[in-house]
């Protein structure tokens, strides 16, 4: 296991977090979505920078995959309920 420093670790602002979260794991997101989340919760955590709010890569990883299931292979039924034969 790789430990990556606080210091080390990739910062993103709310615009380029947005396009982050688009593009590593395909679910929509935007820079207004994000800025609600900051004020009514849910969202991922960030700090600030003076007025700034800074996303960490590892805080949108944790976040992203908390939204996401588990996986499917036909619709409402979980891939776990498949078992092969």
């Amino acid at each position: 296991m790789t430990i990556v420093s606080d210091t080390q670790q990739r910062r993103f602002r709310r615009d380029a977090a947005a396009a982050y979260i688009m593009a590593t794991y395909g679910f929509p997101c935007s820079k207004a979505w994000l800025a609600k989340l900051a004020s009514v919760g849910g969202g991922p955590v960030f700090r600030k920078a003076g007025r700034v709010p800074i996303y960490s890569q590892s805080d949108l990883d944790a976040w992203a995959q908390a939204r996401l299931s588990e996986p499917f292979r036909a619709s409402g039924i979980p891939a776990s309920a498949f078992t092969e034969s």
